[in-house]
């Protein structure tokens, strides 16, 4: 059966709004769904928060063994409590409307990290925070040439300031497991990074 017949037969929307349009979207729904006995809910009101699917690469070098990350601050991340406002992070964008995630990958590594990516291995397509929003994350291990990158890249103008480094492996696995890396996307590149680390390196190999 195919996946939005099933939808069909699961959900029945009752009505749903639009309160807010700006740079995000809120849409509410007045919504029932069957639950596990094969029953149908209580009407449940729910917000969800459109804003587009996103694209996230991870730089790797593997013939340096090296891990490029970016810095820069996260409104979000001020306002929780206990975490750091400057989030370290992989590279990732929004995926514009004529970009496949392949090339909004390509693009969002040369505009936030100023690196050429040579290869992408693609790791896992999820939800970021299903409960509050449709949004989804493409992710990729970029393969590039660590030698040289850094500095501060973005783009003025969309409020982009955005520290560029690189680190071994072992020391970005070292941030991961005392807790500097905070944010769930960056978290997943680099458990998935260790798992995959040695296949990469022989697939990859020095080629440049």
């Amino acid at each position: 059966m195919p996946e939005e017949d099933i939808v069909e037969d699961t959900v029945q929307v009752l009505d749903r709004t639009t309160p807010y349009r700006g740079y995000m979207r809120l849409d509410i729904y007045k919504l029932r769904h069957q639950v596990f006995d094969r029953g149908w809910s209580d009407e449940v009101s729910r917000e969800v928060l459109e804003r587009g699917h996103a694209v996230a690469v991870l730089p790797y070098d593997p013939a340096r063994d090296e891990v490029v990350l970016i810095e820069q601050f996260r409104v979000g991340a001020y306002t929780a409590p206990d975490m750091s406002p400057w989030q370290i992070e992989c590279v990732a964008g929004i995926i514009e409307p004529y970009q496949t995630p392949e090339q909004a990958a390509i693009r969002e590594m040369e505009e936030e990290a100023g690196a050429k990516v040579l290869d992408l291995e693609p790791v896992h397509r999820y939800l970021t925070s299903p409960g509050c929003t449709s949004e989804t994350i493409t992710m990729y291990c970029g393969r590039i040439e660590a030698d040289g990158v850094g500095g501060v890249f973005g783009l003025a103008h969309e409020g982009e300031y955005i520290r560029v480094f690189a680190v071994t492996a072992e020391e970005a696995f070292r941030q991961l497991d005392s807790g500097r890396i905070e944010n769930g996307m960056t978290i997943i590149a680099l458990h998935w990074l260790r798992h995959h680390r040695a296949r990469l390196r022989e697939k990859w190999g020095d080629a440049s």
